[in-house]
């Protein structure tokens, strides 16, 4: 009896084990390790699936202890950020699996949603060219540039930035060889600058404010009218996010200029913030030692406080305001050191503030209809004074629009109207200035259709008719057309109808020729152009993280009705006509962006051909340059938390007014990033290695120091520069 039981005991513990060993075959347990590529650093959350089936998500040490049937299984690796994997792992595992994923690097004009268009639409499908500069952009010029945008926009191809006062040192921009006065500035989707105050501070944005700069190219008229002949500048203003945000730049440089930037935000269930405000302090400085300040004595500060409400799930309202207060002198040291004596006289001295109130609107209706409504108010008031005559007006702008953008199955509907006003009157004035007040209203009624003809063809359709108070009314259509013929070929084209208003102070002279400019006759005509646009563009991706793309664009621009100023001989004064025939600018840009392991690089070239056909002889348009070539390499090694860059562009010659040559030159930078930790970074940058000069190879004024008449910028005047900056984010 006791040995029947004890092999009764044996054949249940060997059945016992019998089956176990066949269970075990069919759900092992095993480890699966999910680390960074790159980093070799774990990741947590990466989801683990066969099939439909998930399996889990990895822990904090990038763990997942699954069961698996005994043989080959297929799982699937993926999280957010990443290149997703698929691995044949046989089961059971004798030791844990590690599976690298790879960091998703796609180039910007592949994932950024862009706002110009108006429909929401992702960059790499829209049949409008549009150029992006992305919060990391706008984060590195912090850094580098912390005052002002001009730097980065004038980094990019097609796109000029021209000095355009040797005192003031006033810039504005140029695209596609056309001057500055036909390129729009926009904040927010809104008009920014014009007329008495557009020469003035117009790329005195600080970038710490901002989220990122949209840039179109060619004729943009159909939904932001008159003056986007040349294209567009569009800056998008930072949003609050559900992290608190503060940031603190400080900037210290050889041209003494020294800066302090300070940025705030958050985002609650039903509000939020954010705060810019901003100081930059600058004294004269004569680089050249010729007497004359090369860069003018200047002050500067910005407060731009936004309030943003969530009254619902489908509905924000943004209300926002901006404090500018600037301050320029410039001219003759003496004089601006308070030493002036019979030949030390010369100065030119600017006083401006401006105020901005803004408000937008947004609801969300249904079937993901949006309804926007957008209204801002600006105030300028500015004090012109030099040693020979002084000016001081105010201009008043406003701007509001409401706007429907309706998607579809196959594309979108956006259709608005909008009224723009701008309203200039002196204050005080000498008795030789002769400009009169002015008042400009505008009503403009829009509509824009987007067709996804197929998966890989886009049509874009436009119309625009604005009625203006003075210069009747302008009918403006635009299409244009993308294609992709493959994942790494597509191209774009279109074309459009733009025009622009005469105004005596739109940035077409300088400033001290205002004392000079006489009234606009009567029969003066608005400016009405014709854009072509077309390009090609090349990209490929290969061992992850490695991108190139290539983007090659032709641009041909007629602007009918130029306006022409003449300077009558004898008395000095400037009179304006329409050209008989028209301005025509035409070439092409070629850029290309690669990351390629840790290395950013970026190569431009932009060849111009403009020519101002109303001339009979030496039709070329001024100080614009046939060839002009950019690059950036940047090397970043994550590990040390150290950045390094360098810089180089190319100006090909330029035609003076005279028809004399400038010479080329090469301009250099370089730029070390450290950060100290995650919330600290020292960045040294170096603008001007080679301390090129316009003042090298001429005078930059004829006359006495008395009364100096200065000639146009060419190069630059500042020489080399290097500045210090420490920031910090909290």
């Amino acid at each position: 009896m006791e040995h029947k039981q004890s092999l009764n005991m044996k054949a249940i513990i060997f059945l016992s084990i019998f089956l176990f060993e066949i269970l075990s075959g069919y759900s092992q347990i095993n480890k699966i390790v999910i680390i960074n590529g790159a980093t070799k650093a774990p990741i947590a959350g990466a989801t683990i699936a066969e099939g439909k089936i998930i399996l889990g998500m990895s822990d904090s040490t990038g763990s997942l202890i699954i069961k698996a049937n005994q043989g080959v299984h297929a799982l699937k690796i993926s999280i957010t950020g990443f290149e997703s994997v698929t691995e044949s792992i046989t089961f059971p595992l004798t030791a844990p699996y590690t599976i690298a994923l790879n960091v998703k690097t796609t180039l910007i004009e592949e994932v950024t949603i862009i706002s110009s268009t108006r429909n929401n639409q992702r960059i790499e499908n829209s049949p409008l060219k549009v150029e992006v500069l992305g919060r990391e952009e706008m984060d590195e010029e912090n850094s580098i540039k912390p005052s002002n945008i001009g730097s980065i926009l004038g980094d990019m191809s097609g796109v000029q930035i021209q000095q355009t006062s040797q005192v003031s040192n006033n810039s504005n921009v140029r695209i596609q060889g056309l001057e500055g006065r036909y390129t729009q500035i926009l904040k927010d989707g809104m008009p920014l600058f014009d007329g008495f105050s557009g020469s003035f501070g117009v790329l005195s944005i600080p970038p710490l404010d901002l989220k990122q700069i949209e840039l179109i190219k060619g004729s943009a008229s159909t939904l932001y009218g008159g003056g986007a002949i040349g294209g567009l500048v569009n800056i998008i203003s930072r949003k609050p996010n559900d992290k608190q945000e503060a940031s603190f730049t400080g900037n210290i440089s050889t041209l003494k200029e020294t800066s302090l930037n300070t940025y705030f935000s958050k985002k609650y269930k039903k509000a939020g913030y954010t705060f810019f405000a901003g100081y930059t302090n600058q004294p004269e400085v004569d680089v050249n030692k010729d007497g004359l300040s090369d860069v003018s004595k200047s002050s500067l500060f910005i407060a731009h406080p936004q309030l943003y409400l969530y009254p619902s799930n489908k509905a924000s309202i943004k209300i926002g305001y901006t404090l500018t207060i600037e301050n320029k002198n410039g001219g003759d040291m003496n004089v601006i050191k308070n030493e002036p004596d019979s030949i030390h006289q010369f100065f030119e001295k600017n006083e401006s503030n401006r105020h901005t109130g803004e408000l937008i609107y947004e609801q969300s209706l249904s079937g993901k209809t949006k309804l926007e409504f957008k209204n801002s108010i600006s105030g300028f008031n500015r004090a012109l004074t030099t040693n020979t005559f002084s000016l001081t007006g105010k201009q008043l702008n406003r701007f509001s629009e409401l706007s429907i953008i309706k998607p579809f199955k196959k594309g979108s509907w956006v259709a608005g109207i909008n009224s723009t006003g701008e309203n200039f009157k002196k204050i005080s004035s000498s008795s030789a200035i002769e400009i009169p007040d002015y008042t400009y209203s505008t009503w403009g009624f829009f509509v824009q259709h987007t067709w996804n003809a197929s998966k890989n063809t886009v049509f874009e359709e436009g119309l625009r008719e604005d009625l203006h108070n003075q210069f009747g009314s302008f009918f403006l259509p635009r299409f244009s057309v993308f294609h992709r013929f493959n994942e790494q070929w597509a191209s774009r084209a279109g074309i459009g109808l733009g025009y622009k208003v005469p105004n005596i102070l739109s940035g077409q002279i300088t400033d001290p020729s205002i004392n000079d400019l006489l009234p606009f006759p009567y029969d003066i005509k608005a400016e009405r152009s014709i854009g072509y646009n077309a390009e090609v563009n090349f990209k490929k991706k290969w061992n992850g993280e490695n991108t190139l793309f290539i983007n090659h664009a032709f641009f041909v621009t007629q602007i009918n009705d130029p306006i022409v100023n003449t300077t009558d001989a004898t008395t000095g004064k400037i009179s304006s006509t329409n050209g008989s025939k028209p301005i025509i600018t035409k070439g092409f840009d070629t850029y290309i962006k690669a990351t390629i392991d840790a290395w950013e690089i970026y190569l431009g070239y932009t060849f111009t051909i403009a020519e101002r056909k109303y001339l009979n002889n030496n039709q070329f348009m001024p100080l614009t340059p046939k060839n002009r070539f950019a690059s950036t390499i940047v090397k970043e090694w994550e590990e040390l938390g150290f950045k390094a860059g360098i810089e180089a562009s190319y100006t090909g010659s330029q035609i003076r007014i005279d028809g004399t040559n400038t010479p080329g030159y090469l301009f250099l930078a370089a730029m070390i990033d450290k950060k100290i930790n995650k919330n600290i970074r020292l960045v040294l940058n170096c603008e001007n290695l080679l301390d090129y000069r316009q003042s090298k190879v001429e005078s930059l004024y004829t006359g006495s120091i008395t009364n100096p008449e200065f000639k146009p910028t060419w190069a630059p005047t500042d020489g080399r520069i290097v500045n210090l900056s420490l920031n910090i984010k909290l």
